[in-house]
C-alpha cells in the first residue's frame, strides 16, 4: 500500500472481522486433541471469478517466542477453510503474505514498511509477539489500518486511546495473575519474588500482579529485572533468600536464567571463557524453591540446544524440575458450545478476552496438568496430581528458629566451685582475724580494715554466681534482678575489699613520705578516720549505683547474630541470640564507673610503689597490702576492656571476668592473712603475749613499738645536743681566727737568718684558748 493509496476505514465490513476471528481461533486449538473437525469443504468459485484480498502477517519463526512455527500453519488452514466455503465471502479469495519477525521489533519494522509500501494492498495486518504488535499497532493507526493479533498478551495493548485499530484474539497476560494469586493463597505463601525481562509486556504484567497480591495480603519482597544478562538478578535472588519466584521472560532468556551464559569476546571485551552464573550454578532450585513460568513455551524448551548457554540437558532438566506454569486455554474445557460451535468465548468490560487458565507442573521432565482456574467464577478445579521434591510445598521463606547462646555449664560449674572455695577461705580468714584480734601483732595490722577486705572478697566472689546466670537457669522476668545483683555485688565487693587496702596504703604514704614537722600529728591519726575513708569510698559507690538503678535501670537486651545453616538438611535457618544486661545509657554509666575505679587503681599502684621501702609498726602488713594492690589493679585493668571486647562471646567473657575476680580475691586473702597465720602458728606469739600480760599486767612496756618510740626520742635528743655542740665549735673557730689576725699585726715578720736558715723569733707560749683534741672530744662526749 503506497502513501497515496486510499486508506481502509476502521469500519471495515464486520463479516470479514468475524471470519478472521473464526479463522484464527483454530490456530490455538490445533494443539489440543479436542479440536473440533472443520466444516466440510465445498468447491469454491473459480479463482478467476473471485477478487483477491491480501492479509499481511508477521510470524515469529525464531527468537524469544518462536510461536510462528505453530501459528503459520494454523492460519493457512483457517484461510483454506474460509476460501472453501460458499457462505463466507463467496466473491473473495483471502491470500496471505508473511515474513519472519523473529520476535524482534527492529526486524519487524523493516517488514512492516515493506507490507505498507509494496503492492498489493493489505487490508489487515497480523503480528504475533507483544513487542512487535506494539510497534505495528502504533504505526498502523496512521493509516487507519486494522491490526489483528493472534498471540499478543501485553496488558498495554488494551489501551484504546493508544491503539484504536488494534484487536486480538489472545487474552491479556494479566489473566495469568488471578491464577497465580489463587495458587499463592492455596499453598499459604505470603512472600514472593519476581524476575522479569525488561519489555513492556512483562513490566505491565508485573505491575498488575503487584496490585493483585497487595489486595490479597501478599508481599513482593524482591523485584528484579534484566535486559540480556540475568546473572546479577539471579545472584540477588539467592542473596535475598527468595523462595517463591515468578519469572516473566521469553523462552531464549529462560534458558539463560536457568543456566550459566558464556560471555563471548566477540564484542572486544576480552571475556571469552568466562561464565555468568544462572539458577543451576547458584543452586536456586530443588525442594526449597518454586518457580512460576509462562506456559506458552515449547514443551521441550529446556532441552533445545542453545550455544549461548553452558549446561547439559540433564543439568537443565534438574534445574527446572517442579516448576509451575500457567497457560491461557483458548478452547474452553467445559462442554458448552457457542454459535460457531467452537467453544464459549467471553470478553471483559475493556474488550479483553476472558478464558480459563491451565495450571501445569514439570514432573519427571514432562508437563502434567494439575488444575484449571476460571477467573470469572473464581473456580479452581484441582486434580491433586501436584508433586513436590520435598514431599510438600516449600515455605515462602526460610523458617527462622531463634536460639539463645547459653553459657557453658561445665565452665559455670567449675568457676562456681572455685568461687565457693574462695568464700570459704574468706570466712576462715575473717574468723581467724576476729579470734586473734587481741594479739598485738594482729592489732598492729589494723584488723578491722582486714575484716572489711575479707568481706569485700566474699561479696566479689558471690558476684560470680549471678554473672553466670542466663536464660538457661532463669526466666526473662527474673533477668533484671540478676542484672542488679551483678552490679551491686561487684560494686560493693570492690569498694570494701580494695577500698580498705587503699586506705591503709594511703595512710602509710601520708605519714612517712611527708615533711618532718608534719609527722608527729599524723602519727596519732585515730582509727575512726581510717574507717571514715573506707566509708567514703563505699558511700560514693552506693550513691552512684543507686542513681544508676533509679534513673536508668538495667534490663534484659538481646543481641542478634548472623543466621546459621543447620547441620541437618532441613529448610530452616538458625538465628543465634545472646542475652545481655544493659540500659539506655550503658556506655555513659560504664564510663563513669570505670573511670572512677581506674583512677583509684592507678593511684593505688603509685602509692604502693612510693611506700615499698617504708617500715612501720603502725601497719605492719602494708607491704603485703601493696602486693595485693598490684595484683588487683593489673587484673582489673586488663580484664575490664577485654570483657567489653568479648561481650559477644559469652564463654570467653565470663571466663575472663569470673577468673579475674577469683584470682584477685584469692591473692588478696592469701597475701594478707596467710603470713599472719603462719607467724602466729610457728612462733606462738599469742601464747607469749598472754603470759607477758599475766606477769606484768601490761604488755606495752616490752613491746617493740614502745622500744622504737623511746629510741626515736633519744635520737632526737642526741641530735639536738650535737647541733648545740657544732654551734659552739663554730664560735670557737671564729674566735681563734680573729686572735691570729691580731697577732700578725702586732709582730712584723722576722728578717731571714744570714746563715740562710729560717727566721727565728722568740718562743711563744701556747694560747690559753687553743683547743686540743681532748677538749674537742669533750664537746661531743
Amino acid at each position: 500500500m503506497g502513501p497515496g493509496a486510499p486508506s481502509p476505514q476502521v469500519g471495515w465490513p464486520l463479516p470479514l472481522l468475524v471470519v478472521m476471528a473464526a479463522g484464527v481461533a483454530p490456530m490455538w486449538a490445533s494443539h489440543s486433541p479436542h479440536l473440533p473437525r472443520p466444516h466440510p469443504r465445498v468447491p469454491p468459485h473459480p479463482s478467476s471469478e473471485r477478487r483477491a484480498v491480501y492479509i499481511g502477517a508477521l510470524f515469529p519463526m525464531s527468537g524469544g517466542w518462536p510461536g510462528g512455527q505453530a501459528c503459520q500453519p494454523a492460519v493457512e488452514m483457517a484461510l483454506e477453510d474460509v476460501n472453501s466455503r460458499r457462505d463466507i465471502l463467496p466473491d473473495y479469495e483471502l491470500k496471505l503474505i508473511h515474513h519472519d519477525s523473529k520476535c524482534d521489533p527492529g526486524q519487524a519494522t523493516k517488514y512492516l514498511y515493506e507490507l505498507l509500501y509494496n503492492d498489493p494492498i493489505k487490508i489487515i495486518l497480523m503480528p504475533g509477539c507483544s513487542s512487535v504488535s506494539t510497534l505495528v499497532a502504533e504505526a498502523a493507526r496512521m493509516w487507519n489500518l486494522i491490526v489483528l493479533s493472534y498471540g499478543s498478551s501485553s496488558p498495554a495493548l488494551s489501551n484504546r486511546q493508544r491503539f484504536p485499530t488494534f484487536f486480538r484474539t489472545h487474552p491479556s497476560a494479566t489473566l495469568h495473575n488471578p491464577t497465580r494469586v489463587k495458587l499463592f493463597e492455596k499453598w499459604g505463601w505470603k512472600k514472593i519474588a519476581t524476575i522479569q525481562q525488561t519489555t513492556e509486556v512483562f513490566t505491565s504484567t508485573l505491575d498488575d500482579l503487584e496490585e493483585r497480591v497487595k489486595e490479597a495480603g501478599i508481599e513482593i519482597t524482591f523485584r528484579q529485572s534484566f535486559f540480556s544478562d540475568p546473572a546479577v538478578p539471579v545472584k540477588n535472588l539467592k542473596r535475598q533468600d527468595a523462595r517463591i519466584i515468578v519469572g516473566l521472560f521469553y523462552e531464549t532468556e529462560a534458558r539463560k536464567v536457568f543456566c550459566e551464559v558464556e560471555l563471548e569476546s566477540v564484542e572486544g571485551g576480552g571475556l571469552g571463557g568466562l561464565f555468568a552464573l544462572g539458577v543451576y550454578k547458584e543452586r536456586l532450585f530443588g525442594k526449597k524453591y518454586v518457580w512460576f513460568l509462562i506456559g506458552w513455551y515449547a514443551d521441550n524448551w529446556f532441552k533445545i540446544y542453545d550455544p549461548s548457554i553452558n549446561c547439559t540437558v540433564d543439568e537443565m532438566t534438574e534445574a527446572v524440575e517442579g516448576h509451575i506454569t500457567t497457560e491461557i486455554v483458548m478452547l474452553n474445557p467445559a462442554n458448552t458450545r457457542s454459535i460457531s460451535n467452537m467453544g464459549h468465548v467471553v470478553f471483559d468490560a475493556s474488550g479483553s478476552r476472558m478464558a480459563w487458565t491451565l495450571i501445569e507442573q514439570l514432573q519427571g521432565g514432562s508437563y502434567k496438568k494439575i488444575g484449571y482456574y476460571d477467573s470469572t467464577k473464581d473456580d479452581l478445579s484441582w486434580s491433586k496430581t501436584d508433586k513436590w521434591i520435598g514431599g510438600s510445598p516449600p515455605a515462602d521463606q526460610t523458617l527462622v528458629i531463634k536460639t539463645f547462646r547459653f553459657l557453658s555449664q561445665k565452665l559455670f560449674i567449675s568457676v562456681s566451685v572455685l568461687s565457693s572455695l574462695g568464700i570459704v577461705l574468706a570466712v576462715v580468714c575473717l574468723s581467724f582475724n576476729i579470734y586473734n584480734s587481741h594479739v598485738r601483732y594482729i592489732q598492729n595490722s589494723q584488723p578491722n580494715l582486714n575484716n572489711l577486705t575479707a568481706v569485700g572478697c566474699s561479696l566479689a566472689l558471690a558476684a560470680v554466681f549471678p554473672l553466670g546466670l542466663d536464660g538457661y537457669h532463669i526466666g526473662r522476668n527474673q533477668f533484671p534482678f540478676v542484672c542488679q545483683a551483678r552490679l551491686w555485688l561487684l560494686g560493693l565487693g570492690f569498694s570494701l575489699g580494695y577500698g580498705s587496702m587503699f586506705t591503709k596504703i594511703w595512710w602509710v604514704h601520708t605519714v612517712f613520705t611527708k615533711k618532718e614537722e608534719k609527722k608527729e600529728w599524723r602519727k596519732t591519726l585515730e582509727p575512726w578516720k581510717l574507717y571514715a575513708t573506707v566509708g567514703l569510698l563505699v558511700g560514693m559507690d552506693v550513691l552512684t549505683l543507686a542513681i544508676w538503678q533509679i534513673v536508668d535501670p538495667l534490663h534484659r537486651t538481646i543481641e542478634t547474630f548472623a543466621k546459621e545453616e543447620p547441620k541437618e538438611d532441613i529448610d530452616v535457618s538458625i538465628l543465634p541470640q545472646l542475652e545481655h544486661c544493659s540500659s539506655r545509657k550503658m556506655n555513659t554509666w560504664l564510663g563513669i564507673f570505670y573511670g572512677y575505679k581506674g583512677l583509684l587503681l592507678l593511684l593505688g599502684i603509685f602509692l604502693a610503689y612510693e611506700t615499698k621501702s617504708v617500715s612501720t609498726e603502725k601497719i605492719n602488713d602494708h607491704r603485703a597490702v601493696g602486693m595485693a594492690i598490684y595484683n588487683v589493679a593489673v587484673l582489673c585493668l586488663i580484664t575490664a576492656p577485654v570483657t567489653m571486647i568479648l561481650s559477644s562471646q559469652q564463654d570467653a567473657a565470663f571466663a575472663f571476668a569470673s577468673l579475674a575476680i577469683v584470682f584477685s580475691s584469692y591473692i588478696t586473702l592469701v597475701v594478707l592473712f596467710v603470713p599472719k597465720m603462719r607467724r602466729l602458728i610457728t612462733r606462738g606469739e599469742w601464747q607469749s603475749e598472754a603470759q607477758d600480760t599475766m606477769k606484768t599486767g601490761s604488755s606495752t612496756n616490752n613491746n617493740e613499738e614502745e622500744k622504737s618510740r623511746l629510741l626515736e626520742k633519744e635520737n632526737r635528743e642526741l641530735e639536738k645536743i650535737i647541733a648545740e655542740k657544732e654551734e659552739r665549735v663554730s664560735e670557737l673557730r671564729h674566735q681563734l681566727q680573729s686572735r691570729q689576725q691580731l697577732r700578725s699585726r702586732r709582730h712584723p715578720p722576722t728578717p731571714p737568718d744570714p746563715s740562710g736558715g729560717l727566721p727565728r723569733g722568740p718562743a711563744e707560749p701556747p694560747d690559753r684558748l687553743s683547743c686540743d683534741g681532748s677538749r674537742v672530744h669533750l664537746l661531743y662526749k
